[in-house]
């Protein structure tokens, strides 16, 4: 039927006691919660939305854009092959001889020990502000930037035990200062790590860290998973804040 609504389903898993922050970020997107599962650690929301009808004229037009632009391009070239053709015939044979090689024929390259951080990367910057966990750019960063080194300034989220263990554990980590509270920028985390791992630095180390603390937070790029929406990273430094 022409006026059957089709949906769009998209399923996310949090750390328990997030359930609320990731329930809010969906429904400012318009997506609805749907079902709700609850693990000892983790839980399963499931969420749909409406899917959206691209505009028939919106669709018509760009194709027609394409079309005119082909046919712009193919001449523009046609008649710069002819002219480049013409040159070649007017001009006279020489031979020239090179006695040494040149100097600067081969191209620098930028350092790639380069910290990444809000001020000198504008992409970056702009994952820190995203107002959805799940948005497209983490994982376009997680793949363009795998294996570099990133910096911000953070806060710890929520902190519990990794498995059975008792001085290990996993990490969840937000942009700024708001701790539980935080309600923007990637869900970062940091897996099955100890105290020691953090390699934390300052005037004051504390013994032990909690959910609120804040931090320069200086990791290596992991892995995104698109079915948690957890961007992982791994400790370089933790610098008190």
């Amino acid at each position: 039927m022409a006026d059957e609504i089709k949906y769009e389903y998209k399923t996310v898993q949090t750390v328990r006691g997030t359930d609320g922050l990731a329930i809010s970020k969906m429904q400012k997107d318009g997506w609805e919660l749907v079902e709700q599962a609850q693990g000892m650690l983790r839980s399963t929301l499931d969420f749909r939305r409406p899917k959206k009808a691209p505009p028939r004229l919106l669709i018509g037009t760009a194709v027609g854009g394409l079309v005119i632009l082909a046919i712009v391009i193919g001449v523009a070239a046609a008649l710069e092959d002819r002219g480049e053709k013409e040159d070649e015939s007017n001009k006279p044979t020489a031979v020239t001889v090179s006695a040494e090689p040149s100097a600067t024929s081969t191209p620098s390259t930028p350092g790639s020990a380069e910290v990444i951080t809000p001020q000198n990367s504008r992409e970056f910057a702009a994952l820190l502000r995203t107002p959805d966990s799940c948005d497209s750019a983490n994982p376009d960063f997680a793949t363009k930037y795998k294996g570099k080194t990133v910096a911000f300034d953070g806060s710890i989220v929520h902190m519990s035990p990794h498995g059975d263990y008792d001085t290990r554990y996993d990490f969840l980590l937000g942009p700024g200062d708001k701790g539980p509270n935080t309600g923007i920028g990637p869900a970062f985390k940091y897996e099955d790590v100890n105290i020691l791992d953090l390699k934390l630095t300052g005037t004051e180390i504390p013994a032990t860290v909690r959910a609120g603390d804040r931090f320069r937070f200086v990791a290596e790029v992991g892995e995104f998973n698109a079915k948690q929406c957890l961007f992982f990273l791994d400790p370089v430094s933790t610098e008190i804040r």
